[in-house]
Formats: C-alpha cells, sequence, structure tokens
C-alpha cells in the first residue's frame, strides 16, 4: 500500500507541475495572443512571457503585426477596347487595438482585400483609354488606398501603401505600341539627320561663296597687275624702238602671251591633253583674231 500510495503521490505531483508550467506561454515581438475561456474571447496577450488559467484557458491563435504583401492581378478592359491585367500589391498589417476586430470579424482577408481592389480598378479602368490607364497609375493607387483605409479599418487592418507595379496590355496591343514607338523615334531620328545635312549643306554652300568671292578678287587683281604690266611693256617698247606702231607691240605682246600660255599647260602635271597649233601662221591667225576684236569693241565705244 505504500508503494501505490508513492506512486500515486508522485503521479499526482506530476500532474500539478504539468498544469503549472502548461499555464505559461510566450509572445514572440511583432505578434498577439489571443486568450479565450471555454471558447469565448477573454484577452490579449502581448510579447513576452504570458500566464493563463491552466484547463481553463486556452492561446486560441496569435496574430502577427508585420506588415504583410498582398499581391493581386486584375484584369480588365479599357474604353477603347483594350484588355489589360493591372499587378496590385497592398501592404497590410493589423491594428494593435484591433486584434479582435481583425481575427473574428474577417475570416479570409485577403479575399476581402481582393474584393475591395477589385472593385475601385473595375470603376476607375473602363472609363479610361489605354494612354490614360499608363498615365493614371499613381492615381488608380491612391483610389484603391482610398477605398481601402476606409473600409478595412472597420475590419481592424491599416493599409499602409498600395502600388500599381505595371500596366499589361494584351501582347498583340503590346507589339503594336512597341511598333509604333519604333517609328515615331526613327521619324524623329530622320528629321535629326535631314537637319544636320541640312546645315552641312549651308555651310558648305557659306564656304563655297566665300571661296568664289575670294578667287574672284584674287583673279581680278591678278588681271589687273597684267594690264598694267602689258601697259608697262608696250610703253618700253615703243620708247626703245622708236618708230614702232602701237599695233606693232601690242602684236609682240600678244605672241609672248600666247607661247608663255602654251608653257604654262605644258608644266602642270593635272592638265589635260590639249592640242594647240603652235606653227607662225597660227600664231599670227590669232594675233589678227584678237586685235580685229578689239578694234570692232573700239568702234562700238564709238
Amino acid at each position: 500500500m505504500e508503494i501505490v500510495g508513492s506512486i500515486f503521490g508522485m503521479s499526482l505531483l506530476l500532474l500539478l507541475i504539468g498544469l503549472v508550467l502548461s499555464s505559461f506561454f510566450t509572445v514572440q515581438t511583432a505578434e498577439v495572443a489571443i486568450i479565450t475561456r471555454f471558447g469565448q474571447f477573454l484577452r490579449n496577450a502581448g510579447p513576452g512571457l504570458g500566464w493563463k488559467v491552466p484547463l481553463i484557458d486556452k492561446v486560441q491563435s496569435r496574430m502577427s503585426l508585420r506588415v504583410e504583401q498582398i499581391a493581386l492581378t486584375m484584369e480588365t478592359k479599357t474604353r477603347d477596347n483594350v484588355f489589360v491585367t493591372i499587378p496590385v500589391s497592398v501592404q497590410a498589417r493589423v491594428r494593435p487595438e484591433k486584434v479582435f476586430e481583425a481575427y473574428y470579424s474577417l475570416a479570409d482577408p485577403t479575399a476581402q482585400i481582393k474584393a475591395y481592389v477589385e472593385q475601385v480598378v473595375l470603376g476607375h479602368v473602363p472609363g479610361m483609354t489605354l494612354d490614360e490607364v499608363f498615365a493614371s497609375q499613381s492615381s488608380i493607387a491612391a483610389a484603391v488606398k482610398m477605398e481601402l483605409d476606409t473600409d478595412m479599418d472597420a475590419f481592424g487592418y491599416e493599409i499602409v501603401n498600395v502600388l500599381v507595379t505595371d500596366i499589361i496590355p494584351d501582347a498583340k496591343v503590346k507589339a503594336a505600341m512597341n511598333d509604333i514607338n519604333a517609328a515615331q523615334r526613327e521619324q524623329v531620328a530622320a528629321a535629326a539627320r535631314g537637319e544636320s545635312e541640312k546645315i552641312l549643306v549651308v555651310k558648305k554652300a557659306e564656304a563655297e561663296a566665300e571661296s568664289k568671292a575670294l578667287q574672284g578678287q584674287g583673279i581680278a587683281n591678278q588681271r589687273k597687275a597684267i594690264i598694267e604690266g602689258l601697259s608697262n611693256s608696250i610703253e618700253g617698247f615703243k620708247q626703245s624702238l622708236g618708230e614702232v606702231t602701237a599695233r606693232d607691240a601690242m602684236q609682240l605682246v600678244l605672241v609672248t602671251q600666247y607661247f608663255d600660255t602654251l608653257k604654262s599647260i605644258g608644266e602642270t602635271g593635272k592638265a589635260n591633253t590639249i592640242f594647240v597649233s603652235h606653227t607662225p601662221g597660227a600664231v599670227q591667225d590669232i594675233s589678227d583674231q584678237i586685235m580685229q576684236a578689239m578694234v570692232a569693241v573700239q568702234d562700238q565705244g564709238r
């Protein structure tokens, strides 16, 4: 009997120790434990070591207070009949003071948030064109956040942020948009190239015009110097020979210039092949033609 009593006493002691130990529990940082008594909500337990009545109280559940990101994908059609996929990222967390509402009000918070997001997106996007949707990503996100802030607050959730991460049109529409953008960029590039070529042509023409002007000025000065030289040569020739007429002096100068021209043509390496008669008769003929032209000009001047 004593042995049986000892065993019973030891068992009872171990049971009491187990009950005492089971009455303690721990809660992690950024977490809340929900304590119930016979199935009824009793209280919330914060981080650290907690205690509950053994066999009566129960840690029903634990809820994280961290920000959770919920990734959703909405599909709808724009006003210009383009089907688009809109990825929406919702960052939400449980309000510490509303853990009861967050746990007992919603069976599936993610599904509820998705329903609200879909409602807002379907209320905005179908009234916009595709270009307007691309330009309104931030306004769509702001509208979704405003709607969720109001509705989810009653369920104990705080909406930290809402992000419309992308606008994804139908693959064919996307390819067409890329083609349009490529064509527009090519058009801009072609216009830039044309403007550049225009500037080059204008600058080249200006340079050629300036070169022609300088070249003309040089030729004019050259001709002036030639005329002055010929005049001095003729006067000197007349003074040396005395009885020589101006016509004879002019013929001699022309013959001299003619042979100088032949010499210049022969010395120029890039000159084309030119057949020039250099017999005395040909020289006399050229001289007569020049003199006749000069006489004709003088007669017209009279």
